[in-house]
């Protein structure tokens, strides 16, 4: 754990402590971090952004140059400059991002939150070790704090994609991920031209307040103009919208956004499978569902859908997932129409959603 507010480290040793994992360290600052992640080498570092000296950007930076292999997950407060630099720790390579809670309201969901995505962190890097060297029982973490406000099916190389028939129109794609999606989305979006299909959409699981930093990156990075959803406004060719952190996506029949405030499904808002299903009812067959990496099984019962209406799916292949959850559920359900790896991933899509 590395954070420089001792209220914060006591709120996280707290939280952790009760989750099944073991504080092996904690650090005020980003040398301390990596100090002791050299020293302890722990299953997951928690990680704030804002520390005295060298930040958390900087310490991810270090990390990667000194090849020590540690899922890092921020734990960040939000203001539009903490935004921008936590999207930037996850285009750097951090795991995961929990959201620091504004207040004691929030304090139990936060304490849910951190402990499910730390062991999922500590459960992914277990599966890329070597059998003898697994996961420690309870998870050792390391934890990096700064100021307050299953098991997988076998790994396979990527298959060159062929397309299954000639679109009789242009389609709708619709993108879904969660834990490693800025990153995906960050190779995959730049790959696409600005007259791909019918218009995009994306949902990303992330916390209020950061999505909004996330669509600015992507958008200066991509042909097409990646903007945060604005309730009202129509999709469209050439142009991507992002789903809001803290709210359903949802599609009018006239192919509006709608914004909705209902209540999380499964701990999640936005949940793809309501934007995936409203988007059936408006464009039928001429979907594109495209399932990224990331934790769950959010987007199966929205495949079922698309697949039910004539649609295609395509899934991000073991090979490049962070986290093989939703494309594995559409797998295993024999619901993706192609399972792809993400480099390839980008032809794909153009070749499917374009006439």
């Amino acid at each position: 754990m590395a954070d420089d507010s001792a209220l914060m480290r006591r709120v996280l040793t707290s939280a952790l402590s009760n989750s099944d994992t073991e504080i092996v360290g904690v650090a005020a600052n980003g040398d301390e971090a990596i100090a002791l992640c050299e020293r302890e080498h722990p299953d997951v570092l928690s990680l704030d952004l804002a520390m005295p000296g060298r930040d958390g950007i900087g310490v991810l930076r270090a990390l990667r140059e000194r090849s020590i292999d540690v899922p890092v997950v921020v734990v960040s407060a939000f203001s539009p400059s903490h935004g921008v630099r936590a999207v930037d720790a996850l285009a750097e390579g951090a795991f995961e991002l929990v959201a620091k809670p504004a207040g004691p309201d929030g304090l139990d969901a936060f304490v849910r939150e951190l402990g499910s995505k730390v062991r999922a962190a500590a459960e992914t890097r277990a599966r890329r070790r070597p059998r003898r060297s697994a996961v420690r029982h309870p998870a050792a973490v390391a934890l990096a704090v700064a100021s307050p406000p299953a098991t997988g099916l076998a790994a396979r190389p990527p298959a060159p994609w062929r397309p299954a028939r000639a679109p009789s129109s242009s389609r709708v794609v619709l993108i879904a991920c969660s834990t490693g999606g800025p990153r995906a989305l960050a190779e995959l979006l730049p790959a696409l031209p600005d007259s791909v299909g019918g218009g995009t959409l994306i949902v990303q699981h992330m916390p209020a307040g950061f999505t909004g930093s996330l669509a600015a990156r992507l958008n200066r990075e991509s042909p097409l103009r990646v903007t945060e959803a604005v309730d009202g406004e129509r999709i469209g060719p050439g142009r991507a919208l992002l789903a809001p952190g803290g709210s359903h996506l949802r599609i009018a029949p006239d192919a509006t956004v709608r914004l909705s405030d209902d209540a999380a499904i499964g701990g999640l808002r936005p949940r793809a499978d309501l934007t995936i299903t409203d988007a059936v009812r408006v464009w039928g067959e001429r979907l594109l569902l495209v399932v990224l990496t990331g934790m769950g099984r959010d987007g199966l019962e929205g495949a079922r859908a698309v697949r039910k209406a004539g649609g295609r799916v395509f899934v991000e292949a073991e090979s490049s997932c962070v986290v093989y959850g939703m494309p594995r559920a559409i797998v295993r359900a024999h619901l993706a129409d192609e399972e792809l790896d993400l480099g390839v991933l980008p032809e794909a899509i153009l070749a499917e959603a374009s006439r």
